[in-house]
């Protein structure tokens, strides 16, 4: 009898019952997290979008960043509860690996307090209370799918709460028009290149681009301890290009990973 108690206290257990916000949906770019729970949902609006492209702070009143991607479109959002064994962080790297295995391309990635205010992400960014946590415990990218859905922008925005509830917001945004040329910061290269090990930019197929250069030059020199190989068939111009922007010649070699553009590999 005790056993059959036992039972029916598991049957019936609030965990179990968990469910999705009614009428909610994955996004069909990313799979969904095991265990992941939907707490909030919100359907493809129309609407003038606003992604900033640095820190954020308020300055009376006002919401202030170093660049940002704006355009009009639809606007897709779920945000995932994450089970206790489930860490924010990982949630984070999953969906950012899944995306990159997709083509897509970093634009601005930042964590903890190089995002800024956590409350402002939450409340003046996402509109999303429940995304407020510690300035410590988050996390935001934004990204731009690869052909033919490169008008399409992905935003994640991961965050642990004080009472350790961690979340994930994924916000997928279709542009009703061409989003141009869109680069990413320096400090976005340099942190995708000591988080993943490498950098690839296979459309840098020529002598080395000016914007580009000046990118990848900055973005190096952000941190002079790090050393580097480059890939290619340009890889040579490339080297000495970023030799004449200020990147120390002992901290560069060429390698040889096979493919059409341009490839930087972190060298552990």
């Amino acid at each position: 009898m005790r056993s059959l108690n036992l039972l029916a206290l598991c049957c019936f257990s609030p965990l179990l019952f968990a469910a999705d916000v009614p009428g909610s949906q994955d996004l069909p770019i990313l799979p969904r997290m095991t265990d992941a729970q939907i707490v909030d949902y919100r359907p493809a609006a129309e609407l003038e979008r606003v992604y900033p492209l640095g820190s954020i702070r308020k300055i009376s009143g006002q919401l202030r960043f170093d660049g940002q991607v704006s355009a009009r479109g639809n606007a897709t959002s779920v945000t995932y509860e994450l089970p206790p064994e489930h860490s924010a962080t990982q949630a984070f790297t999953d969906a950012r690996e899944a995306l990159q295995k997709q083509g897509a391309q970093l634009l601005f990635w930042c964590q903890a307090r190089d995002c800024g205010e956590s409350s402002l992400w939450a409340n003046e960014v996402f509109g999303n209370a429940k995304l407020y946590g510690s300035d410590n415990e988050q996390a935001y990218l934004l990204l731009r799918l690869a052909a033919p859905k490169d008008n399409t922008l992905v935003a994640l925005y991961s965050i642990t709460r004080g009472n350790r509830k961690a979340y994930l917001h994924v916000e997928q945004f279709d542009a009703a028009g061409p989003l141009g040329d869109l680069l990413p910061t320096s400090a976005t290269l340099l942190r995708e290149l000591k988080s993943t090990g490498e950098l690839d930019f296979p459309k840098l197929t020529d002598v080395p681009d000016e914007a580009w250069l000046r990118l990848i030059s900055r973005g190096l020199n952000l941190d002079t301890t790090q050393r580097i190989s480059l890939s290619g068939p340009k890889a040579e111009a490339w080297r000495q290009a970023l030799i004449e922007q200020g990147v120390r010649a002992a901290r560069m070699e060429t390698g040889s990973v096979e493919g059409s553009g341009l490839h930087i590999e972190l060298l552990r």
